[in-house]
Parts: structure tokens; sequence; C-alpha cells
């Protein structure tokens, strides 16, 4: 075998052998920039990711109030549609059945209201400031000041909240220790609201959208030949043109036929009925699919920068054989009623079915936990 044949029989090893060593020495760079006691690959990842934060701190606050704006045009707009078409087609059909759909269709939309209006004007809390915090636990690397348990920093606010859960931008505001029941019964409300809407708007939808026109005269058959008229004599004679009848001086034979509703000839209306199924339709899913997830939390007593804290922890502890346990986890249904405030013989109808402005329980500085959680007299109406 000649020196060029034994070349270019080991030139594909060589290729392969030098596109890995290549490819490890590269992987070997990249793991090196983070191999030291300063430094991590999650701060490597956040560095690299530190221009979408610096967008998300700066310009979030921003177009917070168009926001805010957005949503109340949203709901006008599907309340406006509601009494405009959806109120005379219950009113024609059922006059016992609208007045039903008007009472609970006003209490949602008074408690969707007055739970928006609370969540967005009312304070997440906030540490006090030139104070000493006997309750702090930590320092924030970004106030550089006490930050007591279960407080976070907001980046878009820049300030420290407490029971941070995350910042809202269709609230403009931040949901925390202060609003954080407001922020789930709004979510709570509109999702049963748009369901209710979908339920008994669906018939008024199907008739618009799928069957065409609605309920009315529909042609089944296509109708084939040409216009036909008596004469005086009984004879059947074509009809040629239009102005047939004026020769003979005759008017127009008057015909009773079925007249379709008012909505299927209003297109104006039906644009509104296209509105009303997607705008509807989405926000079941997306605001459903939300509220689920925190409804989730809530019933094991954390938010959902606790949620991520708790997994990692979890982890952690799992690694070394142990076993974490959220502090502040009392169970499901402590975990609601406290969320909820239905301590100290607040109940349900008045305090979460109407619209309540009760506050929290306590000054959310300082939190039991499971370890010097005892019940005052063994109830669970107070809050220990």
């Amino acid at each position: 075998m000649s020196r060029i044949q034994w070349r270019l029989r080991e030139f594909p090893k060589k290729l392969v052998n030098c596109i890995r060593f290549r490819y490890h020495y590269s992987l070997q760079c990249i793991r090196s920039l983070t191999y030291n006691h300063h430094m991590s690959q999650s701060y490597a990842s956040d560095v690299c990711l530190e221009p979408i934060f610096w967008f998300v701190d700066n310009f979030t606050h921003l177009l917070g109030p168009f926001f805010v704006f957005a949503v109340v045009c949203l709901t006008a707009a599907v309340v406006i549609i509601c009494y405009w078409i959806g109120l005379p087609y219950w009113w024609k059909k059922s006059p016992n059945t609208t007045y039903f759909l008007l009472l609970v269709g006003n209490w949602l939309l008074v408690n969707v209201a007055w739970n928006f209006y609370k969540a967005a004007a009312t304070s997440p809390g906030y540490p006090p400031e030139k104070e000493l915090i006997v309750e702090a636990v930590s320092i924030c690397k970004k106030c550089i000041a006490p930050k007591p348990p279960r407080t976070h920093h907001c980046s878009v606010c820049n300030r420290c909240v407490l029971k941070m859960d995350h910042h809202c931008p269709w609230l403009n505001n931040c949901v925390g220790y202060g609003n954080h029941r407001y922020f789930f019964l709004y979510m709570l409300y509109t999702t049963v609201g748009v369901l209710f809407i979908i339920v008994f708007g669906f018939e008024l939808g199907y008739n618009v959208l799928i069957v065409g026109d609605g309920i009315g005269w529909n042609e089944v058959e296509p109708l084939h030949g040409h216009p036909v008229r008596f004469n005086l004599s009984g004879h059947i004679i074509p009809v040629t043109e239009m102005n047939d009848y004026e020769d003979d001086g005759l008017a127009p034979a008057q015909h009773d036929l079925p007249i379709p509703q008012e909505y299927s000839s209003n297109a104006a209306k039906h644009r509104a009925i296209i509105f009303m199924a997607l705008i509807n339709v989405a926000t079941l899913f997306a605001l459903g699919a939300l509220t689920s997830w925190h409804s989730s939390l809530i019933t094991r007593g954390e938010t959902s920068i606790e949620a991520h804290i708790n997994k990692s922890e979890t982890k952690r502890l799992s690694a070394l054989g142990k076993t974490y346990r959220n502090p502040y986890d009392f169970g499901p249904r402590r975990n609601w009623r406290i969320f909820l405030g239905l301590v100290r013989k607040r109940t349900w109808w008045r305090h979460i079915l109407l619209p309540s402005g009760h506050k929290p329980e306590g000054n959310g500085l300082t939190w039991l936990t499971v370890s010097d959680f005892v019940a005052i007299d063994g109830t669970e109406d107070e809050w220990p």
C-alpha cells in the first residue's frame, strides 16, 4: 500500500477525531467559566439574560396603565354586548329566565369590578423604611435593607414586597400580602363570568355563527325556471321583465313569508357575536388555567415564588436523604381559611360571595409556622 493510499484511508478517522477534540475542548472552555467559588452556571445564565431582565424592569411599569385600560375596555365591551344582544334575545325567549340571568350576571359583574379595583388600588405591603425590623431574616441584595420572612424584591417596582407572589402588568401592581386575595377572587369571578356567558350565549352564537341566519326562512332546495303570472283570463304568462306588473296596472303580489330575526341581518351584531366568542373562549382557557394553578398554590400554603424555592429545597434535601416541609403549610382547609381571611367569625356568604374589604390577618412581617401553630381553644375560627 502506497503512502498516499494510507493517508486517504486514515483521513476520515483523523477528521472525526479532530472534530471530537474541538467539541470537547470548547465544552471544557465554557465549563471553565463557572469553575470557581464565585461563579455558577445559574449566575452565567442570569448574565446572558440580563438584557431581557433590563427590558422587563424598565418598560413593564410604563406599559402597566395601558394594560389596565385594556382590561377595563374589554370588560366594558363584553358587558355592553351582553345587554345589547343577549338581553333582548332571552327576554323574547323567556322573561322569567331573563330575571335569573340578570341577577346572577350582575352579581358576577359587581364582584369582578370590585376585586379588580381593590387588587389594582390596594398596596401589596412593604417593609417599613428607616426603622429597625426585628423580624428580618436576611438582607435584600438590591435594596440593601432588612428583609422579613416571605418578602422578596420586585425589580419592576424597585422595592421589597411583603409575601410577594409576582408583579402583574394587568393590574400595574405587585401581588402580595395586602392584595393577594383580591387578585385571586378577581381571576375566579372572571373565569366563572365568562363561563356563564358561554353557557347561556351558546345557543345564540350557534344560530348566528354555525347555522347562519338563525331562526328564519332558509331555502332547502334551489328554485328552477323563471317567474310567471296569471293574466285576466287565467292563462299563465312568463314574466320576462320586472315591470310587467306595471304594464297591466296590477300591483305586485303580497307574500307572507317568515322574516329572519333582527340580529341575523345586522352585520354589526354579527361581528359583535364573533368578538364575544373569541374573547370569552380565550379568557376561559388562559385565566382558567392561571386560576387553577394559583388554587393549587393556595392549597399548599405557598406563593408562586415560594413554589420554586420549595421545589429547590425539596430536591436538595432529598439528595441528602432528608424530607423538606413547607413551614407555612397548615393543611388544605386551614390554608384556604387563612388566605381568604375566614377567621374571627367571618363567613363565606358575607366576605367571599359578596364584595368585602376585610384586610388579611397579621402585619405581613411575622408569620406563624407549623412548628408553633396552636389553635386557640381548639377552634379553627380564630387566628392563633
